[in-house]
């Protein structure tokens, strides 16, 4: 067995505050948009396409970190619920919110907005500022 140092110990404990920190931020996430009967999933897509009014399904997948067919699945039960609608212009198909998708945008974001903002009601601004630059510094590296 290899002894770890403690700095090792420090990253795998970081990595494991990090990914509990995110499992039970979704966990409330879910349990509020249980409410309106969306997943995690389903509130990301109308957050993008509601903020971009008009996305390509691949701009989409793009900015969702998913494969082109969990997301041809999940499009097609939000265009089942009334969320979106898809047109196809030549080669591209593009993502738009009906009008009942845009009602539920404008209810549902507010709310899960103020709840992601108070997450972070432990920190001060400053610190928020830092854990920004921390996160952003970390995931730039991974990019690499």
């Amino acid at each position: 067995m290899v002894r770890k140092s403690s700095e090792d110990r420090l990253g795998i404990l970081l990595w494991y505050r990090l990914s509990r920190f995110y499992q039970q931020s979704v966990k409330h996430s879910n349990h509020y948009l249980k409410e309106y009967g969306l997943s995690i999933s389903q509130f990301d897509v109308l957050v993008q396409v509601g903020t971009f009014d008009r996305l390509s399904q691949q701009e989409l997948a793009d900015k969702l970190l998913v494969t082109k067919g969990n997301m041809t699945h999940l499009l097609s039960k939000m265009e089942q619920l009334g969320l979106i609608q898809r047109t196809q212009e030549w080669k591209t198909k593009f993502i738009s919110l009906t009008e009942k998708g845009r009602e539920l945008f404008e209810k549902v974001v507010p709310k899960q907005e103020e709840f992601q903002i108070g997450q972070f009601d432990a920190l001060t601004k400053e610190e928020r500022k830092q854990l920004h630059t921390l996160l952003k510094k970390l995931q730039m590296d991974m990019e690499e």
